[in-house]
Order: structure tokens, then C-alpha cells, then sequence
């Protein structure tokens, strides 16, 4: 496997989204990802910490230039809870956990490597459907940690090495029916 091609499609694909996306400074970003389904098995069947480094590697340093955080969500073993900045669960209030994301064990390889490489990481339980974007690469099922009207986004990408990725962003809902004049720039 060509990690430095994890990286650029990773970077690629997470540049596409926040173009579309047009996230703001202190927004939620929230990443799952599965390393097994990047290099092609079964997702939890071959746990790889260099494809979540590459992941990694590709998508924090794009939304850190932007001050978007992060939200690496982890596998079932864990509830899917997430890993996340300090920072960003002191902002939003979110209520931390007690548990270390382990690769092999409870977590995942990408959630264990985020919670390795944050600067200050934190567990918390879940994110209160507070996510403004997100990436599931691998079928890992991102949608519970979004607000409450999710838009599917078609990138130009379709995988992450093996794994197929589903792109989404969050719009604000609609009110008003048929009389009701929407803004084109919240679509």
C-alpha cells in the first residue's frame, strides 16, 4: 500500500469538502475512518496505524490552517465516542469520558493515532450532533454526530485507498413551505 497516496487522496479529498462545505473557524469536522477497508479487508479485521497516520497526515494539517476542529470518531467498542481538542470540548460543552482509544482493542488505529498526535486530546461521549461536515472512509458511520439536516457531497474522489467515503455538510433546516424565500448561500 502507497501511504504517501493515502495522504494525497485524504488531503484531496477533505480540500473538496471544506471548498464546498465553506466551514468557518471553530466549526466541527468529524472524521471516521476505518484503516482495515483503506487497505481492503472487512472493516475491524486488519487494523493498520501507518493508513491512520496517512489519513492523519492528509486531513488535520488542512483543518487546523482553518481552525476548524476535529472529531475523530472511534469504533463500536468505544460507543463511537470521539476524540477531540481539549479546546474544542471546553467550547462547546462537551462532557468527557474516560477511556484511551487502543488500536487493536477499543477505539481504532485512526482514533488511537488522533489521540496520540492532538495536542491536548480528550475523550468525549458524543458530540451533541454538533458536526458541521464530516468524511466516513470505510463505512463507519459518521451520521449521529451531525446536526440534524445532513447534504450528501460527491467529490471528486470515491475511495481512500480501498475504502469508499461518504462526504456530507450540514445546511439549516427549512421552514416556512412553499411561501417561505430561502438563502442561496445556506444551501
Amino acid at each position: 500500500m502507497d501511504f504517501n497516496k493515502i495522504t494525497d487522496q485524504s488531503r484531496q479529498a477533505v480540500s473538496e469538502i471544506l471548498e464546498k462545505a465553506g466551514l468557518k473557524s471553530g466549526s466541527i469536522f468529524v472524521i471516521g475512518c476505518s484503516s482495515s477497508e483503506i487497505l481492503g479487508d472487512q472493516i475491524g479485521t486488519a487494523t493498520n496505524l501507518d493508513s491512520a497516520n496517512a489519513v492523519f497526515d492528509g486531513i488535520i494539517p488542512l483543518l487546523q490552517e482553518r481552525g476548524i476542529f476535529a472529531a475523530a470518531q472511534c469504533c463500536e467498542h468505544l460507543n463511537r465516542a470521539l476524540v477531540v481538542e481539549r479546546e474544542a470540548m471546553e467550547k462547546y460543552g462537551f462532557e468527557q469520558v474516560n477511556a484511551i482509544p487502543q488500536p487493536n482493542h477499543a477505539g481504532g488505529a485512526f482514533a488511537t493515532v488522533c489521540y496520540q498526535r492532538f495536542k491536548d486530546p480528550v475523550l468525549v461521549e458524543n458530540i451533541m450532533a454538533k458536526a458541521d461536515a464530516g468524511i466516513d472512509i470505510g463505512g463507519t458511520m459518521i451520521g449521529m454526530h451531525m446536526h440534524s439536516v445532513v447534504v450528501p457531497m460527491r467529490i471528486s474522489l470515491r475511495k481512500i485507498g480501498e475504502a469508499p467515503i461518504i462526504c456530507a455538510r450540514h445546511r439549516p433546516k427549512y421552514v416556512g413551505g412553499q411561501r417561505a424565500i430561502y438563502d442561496e448561500n445556506l444551501m
